[in-house]
C-alpha cells in the first residue's frame, strides 16, 4: 500500500455516510493486510521477480480503464517522469516485500508497510523543505525504535533482520514516491496514475521475470494467491482507496494505515498458523502508535 493523493472529500447523501466510510476502511484494511499474506505463499514457489510482475501487470489491467478515459492528460513528455516513479513507488518495493516475504513471516512485512507514512514525513523534511517540529522527531524516533526491535527478533531460531530491513527500505522508497506524486503528479487524476506506473514498473521488470521464471511447476495455491494479491490487493483495493479519498479527504483514509498491521498479522496467525512473538507486538506497538502521534500532532 502507497497510494497516498489529494482530493476534495465529496459528502455522501443521508445516513449512509455513518456506516459506509468505515466499512471501507475496514474491508481496505483486511485487504491490503492480506496482501502479505499471498506474498508469503507465493513467494516461495514464484520468487520475488516472477511474483511481482504479475502483481504489477493484473493490478495495470484492472485500473487500464481509468487510464484509457483520462488518456490525454498524459503526453509521451511525462512518461519518463512515470516510468520513474513508478520503479521508487512500485517496482523496487514490492520486489523487497516479495523478498522479505520469503524469509519471515507475513506480519513482519505488513508491520514495516506502517513505516510508509514516517518515512514520508521524514524525506518531506530532508528534501521538500516540510517542516516536522520536535515533537514530531520523536515520534518518528520511537517508530524507528521499533524496527530495530523488530530487526533484533528472531522467528524459530532464525534471524529476521535482514527481511525487516528489506521492508524498513521499501517503506522508505514508499515514502519518496509519494512525495514525488504529490509534487510532479499532482494535477493528474490518481485513478490514471496508477495504471501508469504499475505499468511501467511491469515493463521495468519483466526482464528479470523473464531471467528468473520458475523452472518448476507452480501450485494452485500459489498462482490463486498471485491472482488476488494482482487483481484484489493491488488493482480493486486502489480502485476503493481513491474513492475514499474523494469522499473523506486524504487524511481520514490514510487510517487504513492502523488497519494494515494488525490484519496482516491476524490472516497470517489464522491461515498460516504463524504466531506473533511478544517481539512483534512491542515493535508493532512502538511503530502504529508513532505513526498516530505523528499524524496528530501539528506541523
Amino acid at each position: 500500500m502507497s497510494a497516498h493523493v489529494s482530493a476534495t472529500p465529496q459528502p455522501v447523501p443521508g445516513d449512509a455516510a455513518r456506516w459506509i466510510t468505515p466499512l471501507e476502511i475496514g474491508v481496505l484494511g483486511a485487504i491490503w493486510g492480506a496482501s502479505f499474506l499471498f506474498m508469503r505463499v507465493a513467494a516461495p514457489e514464484f520468487g520475488p521477480a516472477a511474483l511481482v510482475e504479475l502483481r504489477l501487470a493484473l493490478g495495470a489491467i484492472v485500473l487500464l480503464p481509468f487510464l484509457w478515459r483520462a488518456r490525454a492528460a498524459f503526453p509521451m513528455r511525462l512518461w519518463p517522469k512515470l516510468a520513474l516513479i513508478g520503479a521508487i513507488n512500485s517496482a523496487v518495493p514490492f520486489l523487497l516485500f516479495a523478498w522479505a516475504a520469503e524469509r519471515a513471516p507475513a506480519g513482519v512485512g505488513a508491520i514495516c508497510n506502517a513505516l510508509t507514512v514516517l518515512f514520508t514525513a521524514l524525506v518531506g523534511a530532508m528534501f521538500f523543505s516540510e517542516r516536522i517540529g520536535w515533537a514530531r522527531s520523536a515520534t518518528l524516533a520511537v517508530g524507528f525504535a521499533g524496527v530495530v526491535v523488530l530487526a533484533s527478533g528472531r522467528i524459530e531460531g532464525a534471524a529476521i533482520g535482514p527481511a525487516v530491513l528489506a521492508g524498513a527500505a521499501a517503506a522508505l522508497l514508499y515514502g519518496i514516491g509519494i512525495n514525488l506524486v504529490r509534487r510532479h503528479l499532482g494535477g493528474l487524476p490518481a485513478t490514471a496514475v496508477a495504471p501508469v506506473t504499475l505499468g511501467c514498473a511491469a515493463l521495468l521488470v519483466l526482464p528479470f521475470a523473464i531471467a528468473q521464471w520458475p523452472a518448476q511447476p507452480v501450485s494452485l495455491q500459489a498462482w490463486g494467491s498471485v491472482a488476488l494479491l494482482g487483481v484484489l490487493c493491488t488493482g480493486a483495493a486502489f480502485v476503493m482507496y481513491y474513492r475514499l479519498i474523494a469522499r473523506i479527504g486524504a487524511g481520514r483514509a490514510s487510517t487504513v494505515t492502523y488497519l494494515v498491521p494488525v490484519f496482516g498479522v491476524t490472516w497470517a496467525w489464522w491461515l498460516l498458523g504463524e504466531t506473533p512473538t511478544l517481539r512483534m507486538a512491542i515493535a508493532g506497538a512502538l511503530i502504529l502508535g508513532s505513526v498516530a502521534l505523528s499524524q496528530r500532532l501539528p506541523k
